[in-house]
């Protein structure tokens, strides 16, 4: 006999053995037992979730000719022709290939005739939202007044699509995800069954790996097996197969990640590849392990949400102390926004490498995400005390044994006056003179401009005049710095784009100023104005 996959192999033959749907099989079964059968179902979920199996074993049971407490016998003719998929009375219908009204108009003729035996005929009619909007409404009046011997039961991954003439008709039933818990104690059942030496933290991790989706774990431990046939299957043999990686490296990473180390996350991340890890597998797990430091942030009982053990749970307790929830938040932001991409993008590498630098390095992106950690940066730079001091030249005293030497403090020449030449000159070089300032006060401005209007008046001109009065206490600093690459003395001035719009005109309004000047003065209100600061110039 050809070997059966896992899935179809292990597919449930009785209520009892639908894992995690208690609610309905309860029902169900009650239903069967008072003989308050429906005519029509329609059953919900995600995939994996036991749709197909429960609408089979309903059929089964409503056909049987033994049934035992609301549960069918698997002894008799019936329930063997619909285990080995003989019976003439299940008609399981793919919506997605037979979504045509002619189709629909098979089914209407079809259900005149009585079943060749038992007593119902039962239409499985699987993904029914693929159907055509003609075959739903030729679906109408034979789904609301069918023959006796006749049962409906659609199934859907989605219902929203379903029409609300179909969903009126029907007795609706939600299948939920099945629990991570649940899912591995099946498997483990399973397992035994077939004689398969596997590792509880194994088929844990397959369990969570499924997503609430019991084909899906099935399929994954079928795999798996295939992989290590004949020999014990670990926890690692499981990462090897999928190209996952331990959850050690994720708090590693983490920790890489809140000391914005960019080249131990670089190194971490050319591991993982020689390993031959999945990239986008990784980035899905570390989603996974920022949402649960998240929940243990916020949550007093995380053990209530989290289906972790124990221990796991101390680990990200421990980790949480070290790194604030609205971190957390913007990374698992930066995260999902890679992980979509990660889907159409053929250098997966570089994006994950360029993801890291813009966290380990928030100056080098212009995203409203880095913004927010320049600006942390700079405030734990300031709690920790970080000074910002001129280069002066000092008097230094020293003593000896015998005598003390006073040492003359050495005379700074001054600096000529600049001209509106050298002003000029010092504007067209700004962001040259703002790359030789402390990164902090590169930080705050970052948004601004140098312009020049008369005199030797240096302006810098701020997008948000909030700004300036953080700036003012590194004036002197960014004075001299200007003053150094220029070698003449200016008058700094410190101004919103507004104002200096202001000043343009008043010094301009009733003048022929000069065109060099003139282009030099509109390229920086022009600037402004594509950052959407309101700049009026009459």
């Amino acid at each position: 006999m050809s070997y059966m996959a896992l899935y179809r192999k292990k597919r449930p033959k009785n209520f009892e053995d639908v894992v995690g749907q208690d609610h309905i099989v309860t029902t169900l079964m009650n239903q069967i037992k008072s003989e308050r059968i429906a005519h029509a179902y329609l059953f919900c979920g995600t995939r994996g979730t036991g749709k197909t199996s429960t609408a089979k074993i309903f059929a089964k049971v409503v056909n049987c000719e033994n049934p035992i407490d609301g549960h069918p016998c698997n002894k008799c003719r019936s329930c063997i022709e619909i285990d080995e998929g003989r019976s003439m009375n299940i008609i399981e219908i793919d919506a997605a290939s037979n979504n045509g009204v002619d189709n629909i108009r098979e089914i209407r003729e079809e259900v005149k005739y009585l079943p060749t035996e038992g007593k119902y005929k039962v239409y499985i009619i699987d993904e029914v939202h693929m159907l055509s909007i003609g075959a739903f409404n030729a679906l109408l009046k034979t789904l609301e007044e069918p023959p006796a011997h006749v049962i409906f039961i659609l199934a859907t991954t989605d219902p929203q699509k379903i029409p609300a003439t179909i969903l009126s008709r029907c007795q609706r039933f939600d299948f939920r995800r099945i629990s991570t818990n649940d899912i591995a104690i099946q498997l483990k059942k399973y397992m035994e069954e077939e004689k398969v030496d596997i590792e509880d933290e194994a088929l844990h991790y397959i369990a969570r790996l499924s997503e609430g989706s019991m084909r899906d774990a099935l399929s994954i431990l079928d795999q798996s097996i295939s992989f290590h046939y004949g020999k014990k299957i670990t926890l690692d043999d499981i990462l090897d197969m999928i190209g996952a990686v331990d959850i050690d490296v994720f708090f590693k990473f983490t920790n890489i990640l809140n000391k914005r180390d960019s080249l131990k996350a670089m190194a971490l991340i050319d591991d993982m590849i020689l390993r031959g890890r999945d990239i986008s597998q990784f980035v899905i797990d570390f989603i996974s392990h920022l949402r649960n430091l998240l929940v243990i942030k916020s949550t007093s009982k995380p053990e209530l949400i989290l289906d972790l053990s124990r221990e796991h749970i101390e680990l990200l307790k421990e980790q949480s102390k070290e790194i604030d929830g609205n971190t957390i938040f913007r990374w698992i932001k930066i995260f999902s926004e890679l992980s979509n991409d990660l889907k159409y993008a053929d250098q997966k590498r570089i994006l994950l490498e360029v993801t890291v630098i813009r966290i380990c390095q928030p100056i080098m992106d212009d995203s409203n995400h880095s913004l927010i950690d320049r600006i942390k940066l700079i405030e734990e730079k300031l709690e920790k005390g970080i000074r910002i001091e001129t280069k002066k030249e000092t008097v230094s005293n020293s003593s000896t044994s015998s005598s003390a030497v006073q040492v003359t403090p050495k005379t700074i020449a001054k600096k000529p006056k600049a001209v509106p030449e050298d002003i000029k000159k010092g504007v067209k070089i700004w962001n040259d003179i703002k790359l030789e300032l402390d990164e902090v006060i590169q930080a705050f401005l970052k948004d601004a401009k140098a312009g020049y209007l008369e005199d030797d008046i240096y302006y810098i001109v701020f997008k948000d005049g909030s700004m300036i009065a953080f700036v003012e206490k590194y004036k002197d600093i960014i004075k001299q710095k200007i003053e150094e690459m220029i070698k003449k003395e200016i008058n700094l001035k410190l101004i919103s784009a507004n104002e200096y719009t202001a000043k343009y005109k008043e010094i301009y309004g009733g003048y022929e100023e000069a065109k060099e000047e003139k282009e030099q003065i509109e390229k920086v209100i022009e600037f402004f104005k594509q950052k959407d600061v309101n700049v009026e110039v009459e």
